[in-house]
C-alpha cells in the first residue's frame, strides 16, 4: 500500500512539473505564432488525446517527461512559415527559455503562498552559529573545535548563520574551510577539512549546531509516550545536563546503561520533570541503542508573513537553493562530493509519499524544491535539454549563421546517450541506497 501511495504522489508531483514546464514552451510558441503540432504529457505510445485547433493534446504511457512538438522544429521537417526554425533566433530563444522559467516561477509562487500561511522559523535562525556538539575523532575535533565555539567568519562570510555553514560543509569534502571562531574573549583562526560521507555522498565535519530541541514525534510503545510527552514539548535538561543538541540526549542514554533518566521539558511556558525508562532497541541504523521513544527535532516556530515579506523570503530561499545546486554539481565534478548524493525517481517517489503523509505544507515545499531542481537541470548546457538548445542558438547568434544539420543531429544523439546514462545511474543509485548494508 505504501508503494502505491508513493507512486501516486510521485505522479501528481511530476505531472504538475511537466504540465507547467511544457505550458511555458506552448504559450511562448503561440505568442510568436509558431504552430504547435503536439503537446504531450509523457513519452511513447499515446494513451489518450484530444485536438484543440491545430494542436493535439495527449497523455502518453511513459510519464517521466513531456514535450511540445512545434512545426519545423525537427531536422528534416518541411519548411513552414509558421515553423520554429522560420522565426528569428531571439524568438526561438525565448520559447526554449520559457519552460525552465515557468518552473522557477512555480517554485517562487508556491513558497510565497506557503510562507503567507506557514513560515518555519528556526529557534536559532537569528542568532550566531554556535557549535553545540563535536564528534570525537571527526574533522571538527581534529581541528580543535569545542562545544560553545562561535563561528564568526567562514571563508569570506562574516557572522554566518548555521544554514550557511552547512551549505559550505556539504560541498567541501577534502578541501580546507577557513574559520574564525570566538572562544570567550579570544578569536582563533583555523581550518577544517570535511570528510566525504560514503553513504550520503556529501562532506561532513562532525559538528552540530547549538539550538533548542523539541519532540518532533513519539514512537508508540516507548516510555515517553506512556509518560505523557507530546509533540512540540521543548526538551530542557536530561540528568541535570542542558540539552543543546540531539547528541546530548543520545550520550545521556548511552551513559545510563538502561537505568531510568530524569528529563525536564517545557510545555506552555512551564517546566515538567519526568522519569523515563530507556528501552534497548535495534531500530537505529547504527545498531542497538537505548531509546526513550522521542523523535528529536530542532525547535521551529511557525508565523504568517505578509505578501511582500513572503515574496522576498521566497526569492531568497530559491536563490539560495539554485546556488546550492550549482555548488553541488561543481563539487561532484571536482570530486568534493559524490554522485551518490544525486536522487532519482525512486527516491523522489519516497519523498513524495512521505511529504504527502506529513501534510499539504510539506508536499508543496517538496514541489517547489523539485520544480527549481527541474529548471536548473534543464538549463544545463547538455544537448537535447533546453540548456543545450539555448547554447546552440547563442552560438548561431554569434556566428550569424545556422550550424550544419549533420552537426546538430550528432550533438543531439550524443546528448540523448548521455542523458540515458544519467537516468540509468540515478536508478542504480536509488536501488543501492535501498539495499541493506
Amino acid at each position: 500500500m505504501a508503494l502505491l501511495h508513493n507512486i501516486w504522489w510521485l505522479l501528481v508531483l511530476i505531472g504538475v512539473m511537466i504540465i507547467i514546464h511544457e505550458l511555458g514552451h506552448y504559450w511562448a510558441a503561440r505568442f510568436f505564432r509558431i504552430r504547435v503540432a503536439t503537446f504531450s504529457i509523457g513519452f511513447g505510445p499515446r494513451l489518450a488525446s484530444f485536438r484543440w485547433g491545430e494542436t493535439e493534446f495527449r497523455i502518453a504511457w511513459i510519464p517521466f517527461g513531456g514535450y511540445v512538438r512545434m512545426a519545423g522544429e525537427q531536422p528534416g521537417d518541411a519548411p513552414d512559415p509558421d515553423g520554429f526554425t522560420s522565426k528569428p533566433r531571439w524568438q526561438r530563444l525565448i520559447v526554449v527559455l520559457a519552460g525552465p522559467a515557468m518552473n522557477i516561477l512555480l517554485a517562487i509562487a508556491l513558497l510565497t503562498g506557503l510562507y503567507m500561511v506557514r513560515y518555519p522559523k528556526m529557534a536559532s535562525a537569528s542568532g550566531p552559529a554556535v557549535i553545540g556538539y563535536v564528534k570525537p575523532g571527526s574533522p571538527a575535533a581534529k581541528s580543535g573545535l569545542r562545544p560553545g565555539d562561535v563561528i564568526v567568519q567562514l571563508e569570506n562570510r562574516i557572522n554566518p548563520t548555521w544554514e550557511e555553514v552547512v551549505m559550505r560543509e556539504v560541498v567541501s569534502a577534502g578541501r580546507p574551510l577557513p574559520l574564525v571562531i570566538q572562544r570567550g574573549p579570544e578569536k582563533i583562526s583555523l581550518a577544517i577539512m570535511p570528510e566525504l560521507d560514503p553513504s550520503s555522498g556529501v562532506g561532513v565535519a562532525g559538528w552540530a549546531e547549538r539550538t533548542q530541541i523539541e519532540v518532533g514525534g513519539l514512537v508508540p510503545g516507548f516510555d515517553a509516550e506512556k509518560k505523557g510527552l507530546r509533540r512540540g514539548d521543548l526538551l530542557v535538561r536530561i540528568n541535570g545536563q542542558p540539552i543543546y543538541t540531539v547528541y546530548d540526549i543520545h550520550e545521556a542514554l548511552r551513559q545510563s546503561g538502561g537505568k531510568p533518566v530524569e528529563l525536564v521539558y517545557a510545555r506552555d511556558g512551564r517546566e515538567h520533570t519526568v522519569l523515563l525508562q530507556p528501552t534497548l532497541s535495534d531500530q537505529s541504523p547504527s545498531g542497538p541503542r537505548w531509546m526513550i521513544g522521542v523523535e528529536l527535532a530542532p525547535r521551529v516556530t511557525y508565523v504568517r508573513l505578509p505578501l511582500p515579506d513572503a515574496f522576498r523570503e521566497s526569492l531568497r530561499q530559491n536563490a539560495r537553493g539554485a546556488t546550492l545546486i550549482y555548488q553541488f554539481l561543481q563539487a561532484i565534478v571536482e570530486r568534493r562530493s559524490s554522485a551518490r548524493s544525486l536522487e532519482g525517481p525512486i527516491r523522489i517517489a519516497q519523498l513524495s509519499g512521505e511529504a504527502a503523509r506529513e501534510g499539504t505544507a510539506a508536499f508543496l515545499n517538496l514541489m517547489a524544491t523539485v520544480s527549481l531542481n527541474l529548471a536548473i537541470f534543464n538549463l544545463l548546457p547538455i544537448p537535447i535539454l533546453d540548456g543545450g538548445v539555448i547554447l546552440l542558438l547563442l552560438i548561431e547568434m554569434m556566428i550569424r549563421r545556422d550550424l550544419s544539420l549533420a552537426f546538430k543531429e550528432a550533438i543531439f544523439k550524443l546528448g540523448f546517450v548521455f542523458l540515458m546514462m544519467v537516468v540509468v545511474f540515478v536508478l542504480y543509485n536509488d536501488i543501492t541506497k535501498l539495499l541493506p548494508g
